[in-house]
Parts: structure tokens; C-alpha cells; sequence
């Protein structure tokens, strides 16, 4: 039986990447029409709609949920022990299912079937490192924003996708639950079913490696720091007895 508590949580990881589908499909939907063939405008118009509702929905579910909205995110914090791993089968589970469904939602508000399959063929080794880079920069930016100025959290996720839509070959997916929804969109913003595992694969390698990195790099700065003390203390005199020996000179 899930507690009251938990179905909230559960509830917000739905509604929340439900929200973020409906945007970035939608928002591809739109910008498509009106941009007139020019596919860079088609992108700019995609691109600041996300990183805008990102922006929101970490604000708005962040302190119910977390807000995850991303399996890769998800598996990330169950590799750091922050997450039950009940909880983020749900997780992953419910941002799966929000996903499709804000598909759905877009198609119903563009007047187009509700469910598609793309033709919009996204493979090779240049798209599948895209996505790498992408995801491992996400959850880089995600875990130094948590540790060093969690209130900024939402700005950063939300410009970083911003950014990243336009420095990789794949406009940064970085999200396995976001990947298979838009292989049921024939938009501007869809990619073909056959190249969504490739995708995958690499966004949950990404999600290893960002987990394992954001560990090491600390135990790296922190191993760093006590170094450079070592060699510029004389022998002998620990920081303690050295800021001693200061406050009497």
C-alpha cells in the first residue's frame, strides 16, 4: 500500500515530466509551423521553451519530489545510496509513463494523432556522444548546483539545456523517458524507434559515470587541499599548531 506521501511524490514526478513533453514536443510542434523552413529558428523556438519550463517545474516539484523527471537522474542518485531503490523503480516508472502522456497532450492541443512513430532518424557515433556528454554534463551541473548552491539548482538544469541543445550533434536529449515519448512523436522534435536504444545506452552510461565522477572529484579536491597543506607547512606543524604559531607571532 503507498502511503499518502509517497503517491504525492509520485504524483509530481508524473506531472512534472507529463509537463516537460507537452512543452518540448509541443513547443517543436509550433516552432516548426512558424518558422517557415529555417531550421535554426525551428530550434531556437524549441530550445527557450524548454530550458524555461525546466526552469519551473524544478522550482515548483523540487521540494516535493526532488524533481528527477529524468530515469538517468534517478539512477544516478540511487548509485550515490540517496534514493531507496523501491522508489526509484517508481520513479522511473511514473517518469516513463508522464512522458508518453505528455506526448499525448501535445498531439491533443496540435490538433495531430495522439500517438505516432517518428521518422526522424537520429544515429551514429557522433548523436550517441552527444548524448553522453550531454547527460554526464547534466548531472555534473545537477550534483555541483545540490552541494554548492542548491537555490540555484533550477537556473542551472534550466540554462544548461538551454546551452546544450545547441553544442551537441543530438540537441541534448540527455533523458531516457524523454527519448522513447518523442519516438512516438512525427515531429521536429521525434526520432526514429529503432535509434531510441542507442540513446539510451549512452544516457545511462553517462549516468554512471556522472554519479561515480561527482564522488571522486570531491575525494579529488578534498585529497588536493591536504596536499598543497602538507608542502607549504613547515615539517612537522599541523594546521592546527601552524595558525597557533601565526596568532602568537
Amino acid at each position: 500500500m503507498i502511503s499518502q506521501k509517497t503517491a504525492r511524490i509520485l504524483v509530481a514526478e508524473f506531472a512534472g515530466t507529463m509537463i516537460l513533453l507537452a512543452t518540448v514536443i509541443g513547443s517543436g510542434i509550433m516552432a516548426e509551423r512558424l518558422a517557415g523552413g529555417n531550421v535554426a529558428i525551428a530550434l531556437l523556438g524549441n530550445t527557450i521553451p524548454t530550458g524555461a519550463i525546466l526552469y519551473v517545474l524544478i522550482t515548483v516539484f523540487g521540494p516535493v519530489s526532488g524533481a528527477h523527471f529524468n530515469p538517468a537522474v534517478t539512477i544516478a542518485f540511487l548509485l550515490r545510496r540517496e534514493i531507496a531503490f523501491t522508489r526509484a523503480a517508481h520513479f522511473m516508472f511514473v517518469q516513463v509513463a508522464g512522458a508518453i502522456c505528455g506526448a499525448m497532450l501535445a498531439h491533443f492541443m496540435f490538433e495531430v494523432p495522439l500517438l505516432q512513430l517518428s521518422q526522424n532518424v537520429r544515429t551514429g557515433p557522433a548523436q550517441w556522444g552527444s548524448e553522453f556528454v550531454a547527460t554526464f554534463g547534466l548531472l555534473t551541473v545537477i550534483f555541483g548546483g545540490l552541494r554548492w548552491r542548491p537555490d540555484a539548482v533550477p537556473a542551472l538544469v534550466g540554462m544548461y539545456i538551454t546551452a546544450a541543445y545547441w553544442f551537441t550533434a543530438s540537441t541534448s536529449f540527455a533523458n531516457p523517458a524523454v527519448t522513447i515519448a518523442r519516438a512516438f512523436t512525427d515531429s521536429f522534435s521525434g526520432i526514429l524507434p529503432a535509434d531510441v536504444s542507442a540513446f539510451i545506452v549512452a544516457q545511462l552510461a553517462a549516468a554512471v559515470a556522472g554519479a561515480l565522477h561527482h564522488v571522486y572529484m570531491i575525494q579529488c579536491v578534498i585529497s588536493a587541499v591536504l596536499l598543497a597543506t602538507a608542502l607549504l607547512l613547515p615539517a612537522g606543524l599541523s594546521p592546527v599548531r601552524a595558525a597557533r604559531e601565526t596568532a602568537k607571532g
